[in-house]
């Protein structure tokens, strides 16, 4: 029998090369999850999207999480954890910059999915709820006793959760920037923070002249007027018609009459705050012409804002990924606008920044504001305002 070349022998047919899971499949798996509740909120993701985020199937997801909240409840730690475990590797005496740079590094790695923590824990279980809380003391307490040592005025633990403030506020926007110089500048900001005297002397921003919220003249009125409450206490999708219908007096069919859907109510709301701020803003900024007078002027006007309409602004920050792109749209427009004039003004009044660097310090101002007044539990007032005007200031490194 003649021997056959190996060139000459027939190819052989190609085996098809198993598919292997994924050793870290599930981290994989609440990773995307933590993005995708991140961008659209609890309750418009779904499981099928997370599943396609990790091109596995629904059925394939759920061998690893029976159902939608056990997998949101471990996303919503993810970053806390992370944060836990990066100051456990601290030394205790380490100095506020150190302690601050680990805060930052974390929270920046996590910066898609870290909107989970800020907006929607709320959804957690009281018991969920409770254990985030417990983790999130500890990282608190290790930036107070940081900032105390460093800084030791009145309010240290305002201003340790404030810096934090500084620091979170990357989760909730979409500025490009390059991770090292996002560390660096949250942490510059967050050392402005904690280095800010609320007690200190020195002129005050002049008093802030909001718009007045429209007084409910219509039954559309009246409904908006109670939906918002309501949307901040329990969150847009644990309220239903009815209980908006009966805040008004109105059966749940005659709602529509006024609203095509609940859906509708929410972009009014969201909409009605946009408004408010945009009108407050043009107020505030009328004759001033110093870069820094205008830095001020938008701080003490952005904490006014928050202060005076707190249920409105809060239902507009938290609930804005759920709604369609239709009624988005606009509120998206408004947003760009707005941090627009921020950067322009703080550009002037900080030739060093670049365009990314401004946009990304006027939200880390805006981060410092939602945590200075949760910890102040937004009992408003002329000191409150004053002292919450001063944090965003040092934030904004003026």
């Amino acid at each position: 029998m003649p021997s056959v070349s190996p060139s000459a022998r027939p190819a052989e047919t190609a085996r098809p090369v198993p598919a292997t899971r994924p050793r870290n499949r599930r981290q994989l798996i609440v990773d995307a999850a933590g993005r995708v509740f991140s961008e659209r909120g609890y309750h418009a993701a779904s499981m099928e999207d997370v599943a396609a985020r990790v091109d596995i199937t629904a059925t394939a997801l759920y061998r690893h999480f029976p159902n939608k909240y056990a997998l949101f409840a471990e996303c919503a730690g993810v970053m806390v954890d992370g944060l836990v475990a990066a100051l456990d590797e601290v030394p205790s005496d380490a100095p506020l910059a150190e302690v601050l740079a680990a805060v930052a590094r974390i929270t920046v790695a996590h910066r898609a999915s870290g909107g989970v923590y800020r907006w929607e824990a709320r959804y957690l279980e009281r018991e969920d709820r409770r254990r985030l809380k417990t983790k999130y003391d500890r990282v608190v307490d290790r930036v107070d006793d940081a900032v105390r040592r460093e800084h030791p005025f009145p309010d240290g633990r305002l201003r340790a959760t404030a810096a934090l403030g500084a620091i979170g506020s990357i989760t909730m926007h979409r500025t490009s920037i390059a991770q090292r110089r996002a560390e660096d500048l949250l942490v510059k900001s967050a050392l402005g923070v904690a280095a800010s005297d609320p007690g200190a002397e020195g002129s005050a921003p002049a008093p802030v002249e909001l718009p007045a919220r429209p007084v409910p003249r219509t039954r559309r009125d009246e409904i908006l007027a109670a939906a918002v409450p309501l949307f901040a206490r329990d969150g847009f999708a644990s309220v239903t018609n009815g209980q908006i219908a009966r805040a008004v007096g109105l059966t749940p069919s005659a709602l529509y009459r006024h609203y095509p859907g609940k859906i509708d109510v929410l972009a009014a709301a969201c909409l009605q705050a946009a408004d408010l701020l945009a009108r407050g803003t043009e107020r505030s900024l009328r004759g001033v012409t110093a870069p820094y007078d205008a830095v001020v002027a938008l701080a003490a006007t952005h904490v006014a804002y928050c202060f005076e309409y707190t249920d409105l602004n809060s239902v507009a920050e938290a609930e804005l990924p759920g709604l369609p792109a239709e009624p988005r749209r606009p509120l998206v427009l408004a947003q760009r606008k707005h941090i627009a004039v921020w950067e322009h003004w703080l550009r002037l009044a900080r030739p060093e920044l670049d365009s990314r660097q401004a946009r990304a310090l006027a939200h880390a101002g805006f981060g410092v504001v939602v945590e200075a007044g949760r910890r102040l539990r937004w009992r408003d007032g002329p000191a409150a305002r004053r002292t919450v005007t001063r944090l965003v200031v040092g934030a904004l490194g003026l």
